[in-house]
């Protein structure tokens, strides 16, 4: 590998008014790609209702169908790399929003017909994941390259969390609706209407994709163009920036126990309903914004550096408030706390991501975080089911996590300085 680092950022900066169009237009297109994600998004709370409460899987069997379900985002980079390769149509990441924003419109419209049963569930989600990929890629590679051409990674990065944690909030909710109409044994209407939902999501990233704003897209350079897929490989494998960052962002994903025996510890043993995993999630999830928003005032001002040390010794013991909850009232406390001490950290990462691109390989950067995060996210789910079932209970969860969110500080330490050692612009 290499030692060079890439200048952290262009030279160009945007106006004050230009920049605010662009934060919005990333914004926007973040807000309903995060929608349609598989993964989240309107789709995956709701599906893990369909899952344990018409299919009665039990927790281990939940966390199998979500790490076979994933398969195509632990290839995420291959996605990414298609993206920086690829000039669909003419229009670069416009053309892949338009063309698979339709495809994955279509795909759920289909599967909207048919019966809610573990292998449709299975399949709908496997082919949407796939649309769902080529759009995430042009958004994530878009967003990086505004970040590092116009000098806003951290901006960029706080409007890119942000976003992405509003459809989660509204997805919690939905969940628990599902939740109560599969009570009455409408399973099926439930999946429909989820389908077709999402369909209509990916029709609108389609119709986004037709947009070009003129400061976002009038305002970026041309970087160089791909050469032999080979030498691109070998080019962001060489490329050194990039470990730290995704190393970063690999262990505050893997997060062992913080997905499905969270949801088995508060619903079967301080007796939970589904309208409070889903309230518990919301208020995890909308509390990591004030902090988040916090960095993205500070980011102008202060190092990133020094944003990402303290961000993260705020975040390790950010879990350990779960190990002394004794009622459904004190998680919610805990959810709070958990998301107030994350935002800053999480908004970091992003910003150390987009900083770490090699220019012109920015989707698959971006694509091999998300290829990372996945794997972190359901090889950590099913690590913390055996943990909870065997051993010890949820206690022997919140140890794993706090144990690996500490290996993230030397992890930060070792980043190249000069990449991180400024602030925005």
């Amino acid at each position: 590998m290499t030692a060079e680092v890439a200048a952290p950022m262009g030279a160009a900066v945007a106006p004050g008014a230009e920049r605010s169009r662009i934060l919005v237009y990333i914004g926007l297109v973040t807000l309903f790609v995060t929608f349609a994600n598989p993964g989240g998004g309107l789709v995956a709370i709701p599906v893990s209702f369909l899952l344990k409460n018409k299919l009665h899987l039990p927790s281990h069997d939940v966390a199998n169908f979500r790490l076979a379900a994933a398969i195509p985002l632990y290839l995420g980079f291959l996605f990414g790399f298609a993206r920086d390769r690829w000039n669909l149509w003419r229009r670069k990441d416009r053309g892949l929003l338009m063309t698979f924003g339709l495809a994955g419109a279509l795909t759920y419209a289909a599967f909207a017909a048919a019966p809610a049963t573990y292998w449709m569930l299975m399949i709908a989600i496997l082919f949407g994941t796939g649309a769902y990929l080529f759009t995430y890629a042009a958004k994530a590679g878009l967003a990086s390259q505004i970040g590092q051409q116009l000098n806003m990674s951290g901006q960029v990065a706080t409007v890119w969390y942000v976003l992405l944690l509003i459809p989660g909030l509204l997805a919690y909710f939905f969940g628990g609706w599902l939740s109560q109409r599969l009570e009455g044994g409408d399973a099926d209407t439930a999946a429909k209407t989820l389908f077709l939902v999402v369909a209509g999501v990916m029709l609108v990233i389609a119709l986004i994709g037709v947009w070009r704003p003129k400061p976002v897209f009038d305002r970026l350079h041309a970087e160089a163009a791909p050469s032999s897929a080979l030498a691109d490989a070998r080019l962001i494998l060489r490329h050194w920036p990039i470990y730290p960052a995704l190393g970063c962002w690999f262990l505050f994903s893997f997060s062992p126990g913080s997905d499905t025996p969270l949801q088995y510890y508060l619903q079967n043993t301080l007796h939970a309903s589904d309208a409070d995993w889903g309230t518990w999630n919301a208020i995890f999830s909308g509390s990591f914004i004030p902090t988040t928003l916090l960095f993205g005032m500070l980011c102008r001002r202060i190092s990133l550096r020094n944003l990402l040390i303290w961000g993260t010794v705020v975040a390790v013991p950010q879990m350990v408030p779960l190990a002394f909850i004794h009622t459904v009232g004190q998680s919610f406390a805990a959810a709070a706390y958990i998301g107030l001490t994350g935002g800053v950290a999480s908004a970091a990462y992003i910003a150390f991501l987009i900083r770490s691109c090699p220019p012109g390989l920015q989707g698959t950067t971006m694509l091999m975080a998300t290829s990372l995060y996945w794997v972190a996210i359901r090889f950590g789910d099913v690590l913390g089911t055996r943990l909870y079932e065997n051993a010890g209970g949820f206690v022997s969860c919140v140890v794993a996590i706090t144990a690996v969110y500490a290996l993230i500080v030397p992890v930060v330490l070792a980043a190249p300085r000069a990449l991180i050692d400024t602030p925005d612009a």
